[in-house]
């Protein structure tokens, strides 16, 4: 019976994978954090219907196979999902470890987060480990920050942001009055709004248009979808709660979030104050930590991994994704493929010239970043666990990355004081005389076209370098092994140039125009930062999530069955 395949079966009840995946015809399309268990037992059902027919047709044991390009938090998310609902998943990765830009460097024998620092919206991955059967608890130690971020001017003028609402309001107050700290309360008031009315309806619902998102927000949908200020710029929208340039600058940083310009990005992206104030933790052992959890419970549910593989063709066979090949010729099989890449690989043919013409269109870049991997002493330095050095002109700063293509030439500077968690400030014990840093500045993503020429570098990293030595970090040179550029995240993650964070946010279709889970060609998806919902550790998480369910809703429909092996049965939610 090997190699035999039975006629295609349609599922009977009801159940429409077009629908499930689009449009608000279906309300699983609309997936808030309590309706994935309900999901998941829609999707046992269908498993359960899937084996009846292959038992029917005499084909036990089976498991339809998926493989997940690249071990980012959107391939391991989905390749959990999958693997729990029964499918047989293989995961290929260039790197040697999983986690895609969750990477530790190595400097002077000290490993450093070199991706991202921030842990924001817990209970996306306390849904994925409890729907996995596991618990995130038990997986990683995770630490409440107090203080959000320390903020520092060229003035050395300061303020500090807090886990506490009221307290960050009574900071503002005696930063720039009561008038500002009344704007904070009113601001925040809005971005919280914003954020539960697109919670349910964009960020963890498949990709919809202006139309269909506003049909998801029920009677008034125009109307409501409308009052969260999609045509409006962050910078706008912060103009009409703060009068304090400073205040406006804080808290346009956020649209950098998502690799963007706060003149550019809609007045949606103030969610990102919500999401931050809803609390941010320390992973204990750094953010690889959360990486590695994902490995392991993916590993448990039988999820096969290939590690240091890299993918040079995604197979096309009968019109629909068939497999992959290795860049040492090796092919593997499978019924589906989900790719955990920027969509640019894609469109670039680094996957293969065949999927080119079905992938997503080429789309401006976000942000890419110069960042650096530091061991030094501090002992006088008053540093939180996150710090931004803010620039004294904020439009130029943008300026010169998306219109002039250039570093700029006062950076804002991000500092993660990875020894330092919370107040008060002091620096570490001697056991620790010397402290991990990770310096940031954002940069244009030329890194495949222009890389930054020494003379650049070397002007850039004086200017950051001094600002660091008046904040009291004893900085001398920065190792090789410590510094990214945009050429070097180019080299990580292909046909990126060194974007960070996928498309820009810019303009108020930007949100609309990010790809989702499907792409033209069947049987191949997408997953990660670079796709909807968005850029950031809980986004991609949640894109992989939204992938894995819409590919299982394809395959209810019409699955082809194959011999195989179901890899450690399913679990029940």
């Amino acid at each position: 019976m090997t190699g035999l395949r039975p006629r295609q079966h349609r599922l009977q009840g009801g159940l429409d994978p077009q629908r499930h995946c689009h449009g608000r015809a279906s309300q699983m399309s609309i997936l808030a954090p309590r309706e994935f268990a309900r999901h998941d037992r829609t999707v046992m059902q269908v498993r359960h219907m899937i084996a009846s027919s292959a038992t029917d047709n005499g084909y036990e044991n089976l498991a339809e196979r998926v493989i997940v390009i690249g071990g980012g938090i959107g391939g391991l998310s989905c390749a959990i999902d999958l693997a729990r609902w029964g499918f047989a998943v293989t995961v290929v990765e260039r790197a040697a470890a999983c986690g895609g830009k969750m990477r530790e460097i190595m400097v002077d024998g000290r490993a450093i987060d070199a991706g991202p620092t921030v842990f924001t919206l817990r209970w996306v991955f306390e849904e994925l480990f409890a729907d996995a059967g596991a618990d995130l608890d038990a997986a990683l130690t995770l630490l409440p920050l107090e203080t959000l971020a320390h903020h520092v001017w060229p003035d050395d003028a300061r303020l500090d942001l807090f886990a506490d609402r009221e307290r960050s309001a009574e900071a503002i107050g005696a930063f720039a009055g009561k008038a500002e700290a009344a704007g904070y309360r009113a601001f925040h008031a809005e971005a919280k709004k914003v954020f539960e009315s697109l919670k349910p309806t964009f960020l963890t619902a498949q990709r919809a248009g202006p139309v269909g998102l506003a049909g998801r927000f029920g009677l008034g949908g125009a109307a409501d979808l409308f009052r969260l200020r999609p045509f409006d710029t962050l910078w706008r929208a912060l103009g009409d709660h703060f009068q304090n340039p400073r205040l406006r600058q804080l808290f346009g940083r956020y649209a950098t979030y998502c690799g963007s310009s706060p003149f550019q990005a809609p007045a949606t992206l103030m969610l990102v104050a919500h999401v931050e104030q809803a609390g941010v933790w320390r992973v204990e052992g750094g953010m690889a930590r959360l990486a590695g959890a994902l490995e392991t419970l993916a590993r448990g549910l039988g999820v096969n991994f290939r590690l240091s593989c890299e993918v040079a063709t995604i197979k096309i066979q009968n019109g629909r994704a068939a497999g992959v090949q290795l860049a040492g010729g090796e092919e593997i099989a499978a019924d589906s493929v989900v790719v955990n890449a920027d969509p640019a690989a894609l469109s670039s043919g680094s996957l293969g010239l065949g999927v080119v013409r079905r992938a997503p269109p080429a789309a401006p870049r976000s942000l890419s970043a110069v960042t650096w991997g530091l061991v030094a002493q501090a002992p006088t330095a008053d540093l939180a666990h996150h710090n931004v050095l803010f620039s004294d002109d904020y439009p130029a700063e943008f300026d010169d990355i998306f219109r002039h293509g250039r570093l700029p030439v006062s950076p804002t500077i991000y500092v993660c004081a990875q020894d330092r968690h919370e107040t008060p400030r002091s620096p570490p014990g001697p056991e620790l005389s010397s402290e991990r840093f990770l310096v940031l500045i954002n940069a244009p993503a030329h890194g495949d076209q222009a890389p930054l020429s020494s003379e650049e570098m070397m002007s850039c990293q004086s200017e950051v370098f001094g600002r660091l030595r008046r904040m009291g970090l004893r900085v001398g040179e920065a190792t090789p092994s410590g510094l990214t550029t945009p050429a070097t995240f180019n080299a990580l993650f292909p046909a990126t140039g060194g974007a960070l964070y996928g498309q820009a946010t810019h303009g108020w279709k930007a949100a609309f125009d990010r790809p989702g889970a499907r792409t033209r060609l069947p049987g191949l998806y997408l997953a990660g930062g670079g796709t909807h919902p968005g850029a950031g550790v809980p986004m991609a998480a949640l894109s992989g999530r939204l992938a894995a369910r819409c590919l299982m809703a394809d395959r209810a429909s019409i699955f082809p069955w194959r011999r195989g092996a179901m890899p450690g049965g399913t679990s029940t939610p």
